[in-house]
């Protein structure tokens, strides 16, 4: 009996995937360049269910039915290329390769064209949820060759978190790179999200003098109300988590955070395409800034700031940090969402964006039951340009607003750092600002490099220079944006 599907790379993700895959009736085939891996994985987890081990490429391919469907969940990079090349001799038309790592979505729109041109079909896929996801229900977000998909739905959408209704965590995103562009913005909003709780956490420890104990307690209350989600959830369990000791674990780890790069690619991303992703940017930077612990101690002891202290309400600015997470965490998605009706634009992408917000609604690590109410406004309106403009968020953006403000301000205060909650504050202040200081900007460009301008006195489009200072010539430079 030939297997459905086979899958390559026997690590944490590869082997819960392979379990849940057939928890759900299907058969797998698994191969792994270290061939103990997958003696170790049959003869363990895999024991006793309809999990094939194979020990090359070539009987990993001979033991599928056809078309022969194939999922890497190898490192992005290089590896997925030396594993493409691997296998396409061995392939026959119509034959699937999918990815599942977190590769790069130019190198996905490249891999999708090399192998349709070769007559096999590609699909590159996010796949969230972390190692509990993998086994019990992962969000999965496909794109790719098209044609593949009603192959590889039924195994997809089988192996999916379900939400309402068993509706599952998972559909078409569009073509080429689509798929791996949405999962990474889904993972950069997860560093967004990530920073702003952070934050949150920060401002109490620092400002407020609170205990790991009495933080457990807030998150605990905020993941019961609209903050409800999967961070907010193990930010409170982490807070509870005891050492050995007895003394809270969290307390002894080094501040000091890695990064894998999809943050980093979402903000290279945004610079391509024009569009101010500012939160997620400033959760990339304060990694980068994180890393840098022995220089940050030595400028502790060179660099002065106010020394905190609150003599408020406690209680009363708790609430107001729980306002000011909410309003940032909206402002987050909103930039994200910008930056993939942009990227559709540029790269002729179909993409559902209240799809998207379902996928993202269970079995991924930014879930949450805020994103149904993404979900319901591109439902009332489709071609919505800024979640900002939704009724919903506009509502709750405004009364947030004094909490979020006064969070920002009295952080500044005290020499609290809070780059992502203030860089959020600043784009809502700037989003709403009908006449920004650009105009300025645009005269010191015409004043030194005769970039031109237009006028508010006439028609948009055309353009104007000035001989600032009696000297310049009458050449001009053109119009272009970079």
């Amino acid at each position: 009996m030939k297997s459905n599907i086979g899958l390559i790379g026997i690590g944490v993700m590869g082997e819960n995937l392979s379990l849940n895959m057939e928890s759900k009736g299907f058969s797998v085939s698994v191969y792994d360049l270290a061939k103990e891996k997958v003696e170790k994985f049959v003869n363990g987890r895999g024991a006793d269910k309809k999990i094939t081990g194979t020990y090359s490429p070539q009987e990993l391919v001979n033991s599928l039915e056809t078309p022969r469907k194939i999922m890497m969940m190898v490192q992005a990079g290089k590896a997925v290329d030396n594993v493409i090349d691997t296998l396409v001799p061995l392939l026959q038309e119509g034959d699937i390769i999918i990815d599942g790592g977190n590769s790069h979505f130019p190198d996905t729109t490249r891999r999708t064209k090399y192998l349709e041109s070769k007559g096999l079909l590609f699909i590159g896929t996010g796949v969230s949820g972390g190692e509990e996801g993998a086994l019990l229900g992962p969000s999965i977000m496909p794109g790719g060759s098209a044609k593949a998909w009603p192959t590889v739905k039924p195994i997809f959408q089988a192996i999916a978190a379900k939400v309402e209704n068993g509706i599952p965590c998972c559909d078409w995103i569009g073509e080429e790179g689509a798929g791996h562009f949405v999962k990474m913005v889904h993972n950069g909003i997860e560093y967004g999200d990530m920073q702003l709780i952070t934050e949150a956490y920060l401002i109490m420890r620092d400002l407020l003098g609170m205990t790991a104990d009495e933080m457990h307690e807030v998150f605990k209350e905020w993941n019961e109300g609209e903050l409800n989600s999967y961070l907010i959830e193990i930010t409170r369990d982490i807070l509870a988590f005891k050492n050995d000791d007895g003394k809270p674990l969290v307390d002894k780890i080094l501040d000091t955070a890695g990064q894998k790069g999809t943050g980093k690619w979402t903000g290279i991303a945004s610079l391509d395409l024009g569009i101010p992703l500012t939160l997620i940017g400033e959760a990339v930077y304060a990694r980068c800034l994180s890393s840098i612990k022995d220089e940050r101690v030595m400028a502790s002891g060179i660099l002065h700031g106010p020394e905190p202290k609150f003599d408020g309400d406690k209680k009363a600015f708790v609430e107001d940090i729980r306002k000011a997470l909410f309003a940032s965490k909206i402002v987050s998605y909103a930039q994200g969402y910008v930056l993939m009706r942009a990227a559709a634009q540029e790269y002729k992408w179909n993409l559902n964006y209240g799809g998207i917000a379902l996928m993202w609604r269970g079995g991924c690590i930014i879930r949450s039951v805020f994103l149904g109410k993404i979900k319901d406004a591109f439902d009332k309106n489709p071609a919505i340009t800024n979640l900002l403009l939704d009724p919903f968020f506009k509502e709750k953006i405004e009364n947030s607003q004094d909490s979020w403000r006064r969070v920002v301000a009295t952080a500044a205060l005290n020499g609290i750092w809070i780059p992502a909650m203030s860089t959020a504050l600043n784009y809502f202040d700037g989003y709403r600002t009908a006449k920004l200081p650009a105009n300025l900007l645009q005269a010191q460009r015409d004043y030194f490099g005769a970039h031109l301008y237009e006028r508010t006195d006439k028609p948009r489009g055309e353009y104007f220079h000035t001989n600032w200072t009696g000297k310049g010539g009458e050449t001009t430079s053109s119009v272009y944006t970079a």
